[in-house]
């Protein structure tokens, strides 16, 4: 039977039970024989979808057809350099949208070609193969400064050590396919961010992200 692909925040494909909120596209990952061969096809196109729409079936490792990647909730989704789908996400898509554009001082609304090319040039550094974490462009900033819903590599508190965690506004929360982690308490300063900064910038401006439940459990 096809295996059902997980894709974690940092780049890498996993087989995982646990399916989360969203499916996502960047392409078709697997060969002739469904096995998952690649990192992504669409060096562009990395959007976030609803797990049901319109009653549309899409096999999980066809061949020569985008397959599905599914991830926890749109925290893990922006972090991994997603963005939501202007179709079967449309009110999300238009809040992420006009977030992005508010936050760089546009005049008119950015095009979702302007927002796939922005995502891509903060997504990864140039390199190949399955494996592409060591390629993710993380970046700096202070805990304090950053919105709820971001994704930082947990610096500051023991128990988070280097683990990829959610920014509650109040504390972080390590991640697990199952879930978030408890709360754990961390001082202000400079951390490693995995959300890239344009998904930054729409949490900032009015994109409000779909998370977890175990967010605030």
């Amino acid at each position: 039977m096809p295996r059902r692909n997980r894709v974690d925040p940092w780049g890498d494909l996993v087989a995982h039970p646990a399916r989360g909120l969203f499916t996502g596209n960047r392409g078709c990952v697997v060969d002739d024989h469904e096995n998952v061969v690649r990192h992504h096809k669409s060096n562009l196109l990395w959007i976030t979808c609803q797990l049901e729409f319109k009653g549309w079936r899409v096999g999980l490792a066809r061949p020569n057809r985008w397959t599905p990647l599914f991830f926890l909730d749109d925290a893990v989704a922006l972090a991994a350099g997603h963005r939501p789908c202007g179709e079967c996400r449309r009110d999300a898509y238009a809040a992420y949208r006009d977030g992005v554009s508010a936050a760089a001082g546009a005049q008119k609304p950015f095009t979702a070609p302007e927002l796939n090319r922005r995502l891509a040039d903060e997504r990864l550094r140039p390199g190949r193969g399955l494996d592409r974490a060591a390629d993710r462009k993380l970046w700096r900033a202070r805990i304090g400064t950053l919105p709820a819903g971001s994704v930082v590599l947990g610096a500051g508190a023991a128990e988070a050590g280097r683990r990829p965690s959610l920014w509650t506004g109040e504390s972080l929360r390590p991640f697990d396919f199952h879930g978030w982690g408890a709360p754990v308490s961390v001082e202000d300063g400079p951390v490693e961010v995995l959300t890239p900064p344009m998904s930054v910038a729409a949490l900032d401006h009015g994109f409000v992200p779909v998370l977890h439940p175990t967010a605030t459990a």
